[in-house]
């Protein structure tokens, strides 16, 4: 099988202050692949090696800025085989819509797939968008919140745990899955795992197209703080217990 795995690279949320205006300073922050995406990379991996001779490539999209050489070994120490980045000021803060279209041509640049495998959502803006947006613009069908996937020759398998009950579905290949964290653990990548992925192919090139966002983003502010009453209560006095409850469920 060939397997396309689609990440994003975002910020640190430790490193990520806030402002006195609420706005977010990302000056300190480093680059990390999101979290939720890290459970797709192992997804894929793990589909990989479940089917013989598969190959597993990584695509991610973003600003001149996520051209970092950690990260890039450490995306193809989980199980990859190799790594496509677009990454190009002219790319920075991308809509979902604009993501998807440029993952879109870096998966036809690979000249076909069998399977696209993506996050449930980014560790940021957590749009949920990118998968199914992907889909649309390749023509192919899509299934989300996948909790289990195995291939059958060229159908996969897919599991959805719903709210209420297991869901299980066959979709043809090609196809785009998105698979949720509960779906596997991620790899903690070893030493060996490091340095071979330092030999792996790393195709870093600018967006030959700039795709327009069709989603304004007209504030984002961290929320406001709310005032602290800092009652103190004596467990020892009379009935402190039942006033401090009272006091959870008014705040609630």
């Amino acid at each position: 099988m060939k397997i396309a795995v689609a990440f994003k690279v975002v910020h640190d949320d430790q490193d990520i202050n806030v402002k006195a205006d609420r706005a977010l300073d990302y000056s300190r922050a480093g680059r990390v692949v999101s979290t939720y995406d890290l459970n797709a990379i192992e997804a894929a991996a793990q589909l990989a090696a479940a089917s013989e001779g598969s190959t597993v490539t990584a695509l991610t999209v973003g600003d001149a800025g996520i051209d970092n050489s950690k990260l890039k070994k450490n995306v193809l120490a989980r199980g990859v085989d190799d790594l496509r980045m677009v990454a190009d000021d002219a790319c920075a803060g991308l809509d979902a819509h604009a993501t998807a279209l440029v993952l879109g041509d870096m998966v036809e640049e690979l000249g076909g797939f069998d399977v696209i495998v993506c996050g449930d959502g980014s560790a940021d803006d957590f749009a949920q968008q990118v998968d199914v947006q992907l889909a649309a613009r390749l023509g192919v069908p899509v299934v989300t919140s996948a909790t289990n996937v195995q291939a059958k020759g060229g159908v996969l398998e897919v599991e959805r745990t719903l709210e209420d009950v297991v869901e299980t579905v066959e979709v043809e290949c090609p196809c785009v899955v998105s698979v949720t964290p509960d779906m596997v653990q991620p790899r903690i990548p070893g030493m060996k795992d490091v340095l071979a992925a330092g030999k792996k192919p790393m195709n870093v090139t600018t967006a030959a197209t700039a795709h327009a966002a069709t989603l304004e983003t007209v504030s984002c502010l961290a929320p406001e703080q709310a005032a602290r009453k800092q009652e103190i209560m004596d467990a020892a006095e009379d009935g402190a217990i039942e006033r401090f409850a009272q006091a959870i469920k008014a705040a609630l």
